[in-house]
């Protein structure tokens, strides 16, 4: 299939801190059911270098999936399109190899020369991030978002895929 028709679903996180594990646990979600050819879905989790090589790999979008702390409930699921001028203005610089969060995987992209399509970041608010007795897994609310953010994701593959216009929240 053609770069320009390839839709990157990435999901980032790590099972060992409660519901940072969001993104692998949507994206393994995704993997269960059918979509349309060209679409990639991919539990990058902690590996940064890997997901900045994937997206350097010529996709017409990227969808990160993540959880992002803005302050509402936990479980409140958002739909994101970071502003890709802002990003074309992040310093470029090699990263920290131990730490790459989103923004320095896209540092990282930026510092080898990469382009950054579309980008979608579709975030979940978390509860929990880490926990005292090592317990793995979502919390309730987190847990009750996958789904959500399951259908959230078909919908905008399939609105990228006609061209229509995304609403964010």
């Amino acid at each position: 299939m053609n770069a320009a028709n390839r839709i990157l679903v990435a999901g980032i996180g790590n099972i060992f801190l409660g519901d940072d594990a969001f993104g692998v646990e949507v994206v393994k979600e995704l993997t269960r059911s059918e979509l349309p050819e060209g679409v990639d879905v991919v539990d990058f989790g902690i590996r940064g270098y890997d997901l900045a090589y994937a997206i350097m790999d010529g996709y017409a979008a990227t969808i990160l999936v993540d959880t992002t702390a803005r302050g509402n409930a936990p479980g409140t699921l958002y739909l994101i399109e970071p502003d890709t001028e802002q990003l074309a203005e992040l310093t470029a610089e090699a990263p920290d190899g131990h730490g790459l969060g989103p923004v320095q995987v896209l540092r990282l992209v930026q510092s080898l020369g990469g382009k950054i399509a579309q980008l979608y970041l579709v975030g979940c608010e978390p509860a929990v991030l880490e926990t005292e007795d090592g317990n793995l897994g979502l919390s309730e609310p987190v847990r009750a978002a996958v789904p959500q953010a399951v259908e959230m994701i078909r919908t905008l593959v399939s609105d990228l895929r006609k061209g229509v216009e995304t609403k964010l929240v």
